[in-house]
C-alpha cells in the first residue's frame, strides 16, 4: 500500500517562508519521481515543482526563484522550501509520485499567506 503524508503547512505572512514535507511509504522512493502541485478554490491542479530520480529540477513559472524542492532518498522524503511567499500561493499543496509502476498522491496540506 502507497502512501504519501503531506506536513507542514499553515498559515504565513506574505514575505515569509514556509518548509512543507511529504513521506512516502510502499514505494521504493529513490525510482520515483517526486513533484508538488497546488489547488486553489476554483483553479485547476497545478505543477509547482518537481524533482526526478535522475537529479533533475523542475518548476513552474509562478513559483521559480522563490521556492526550491529537495529531496532526501534515505529518508523517503522530498521537500518544499518556499520563500517569499503571496497570497496567490495560498493553496493546497499535494505531494505527488509517479513511475513507470503509478502515479500516487498525498491528501494535501493547506498554505494561507495573508497578513
Amino acid at each position: 500500500q502507497v502512501q504519501l503524508v503531506e506536513s507542514g503547512g499553515g498559515l504565513v505572512q506574505p514575505g515569509g517562508s514556509l518548509r512543507l514535507s511529504c513521506a512516502a511509504s510502499g514505494i521504493i522512493f529513490s525510482t520515483y519521481t517526486m513533484g508538488w502541485y497546488r489547488q486553489a478554490p476554483g483553479k485547476q491542479r497545478e505543477l509547482v515543482a518537481l524533482s526526478s530520480r535522475g537529479g533533475s529540477l523542475n518548476y513552474g513559472n509562478s513559483v521559480k526563484g522563490r521556492f526550491t524542492i529537495s529531496r532526501d532518498n534515505a529518508k523517503n522524503t522530498v521537500y518544499l522550501h518556499m520563500n517569499s511567499l503571496e497570497s496567490e500561493d495560498t493553496a493546497v499543496y499535494y505531494c505527488n509520485a509517479v513511475s513507470l509502476g503509478g502515479s500516487y498522491w498525498g491528501q494535501g496540506t493547506q498554505v494561507t499567506v495573508s497578513s
